[in-house]
């Protein structure tokens, strides 16, 4: 597996042992992670810390090169809000780690030119659905249902 997914993968655990929702993100530049997170919408009582958000803001505040240069690995399709940031940073590749358990604006991304990589990793959907199944009322209170 490439370490990169794997380490999304790690951020997506560490969610659902601090009782969160288990999705992670790396944002990578040049090969090396700058910044890396996960969905903390309970753990901080946020409307918009999901995993690819929080990545972002860890990366801290990078010029617009270092964007269009980067790729997003996240564990789970990103949902309107996520693929919003990759349109607006210019972000030209994601690689999902999933879409089986939601498949986000997948669609939107490759129109606007994003190069999008699925992987239907096994560890992705085994989390994905595992929480779902156990905690499905706060999944839909995740994606706005």
């Amino acid at each position: 597996m490439d370490k990169f997914m794997a380490a999304a993968i790690e951020e997506a655990r560490k969610g659902l042992a601090e009782g969160g929702i288990p999705i992670g993100s790396v944002l990578v530049h040049d090969g090396k992670m700058i910044g890396r997170g996960h969905n903390r919408r309970v753990q901080n009582g946020s409307a918009i810390l999901h995993g690819e958000m929080d990545a972002l803001e860890n990366a801290g505040r990078q010029p617009a090169a270092i964007y269009r240069e980067s790729v997003l690995y996240t564990t789970l399709s990103p949902c309107s809000m996520c693929s919003g940031a990759v349109l607006l940073y210019g972000i030209p590749q994601v690689i999902i780690g999933e879409n089986r358990t939601f498949r986000g604006e997948e669609e939107w991304l490759r129109v606007r030119g994003v190069r999008v990589e699925v992987l239907q990793n096994d560890e992705c959907i085994r989390l994905m659905r595992g929480f779902i199944e156990a905690r499905p009322e706060l999944w839909n209170e995740d994606i706005g249902v």
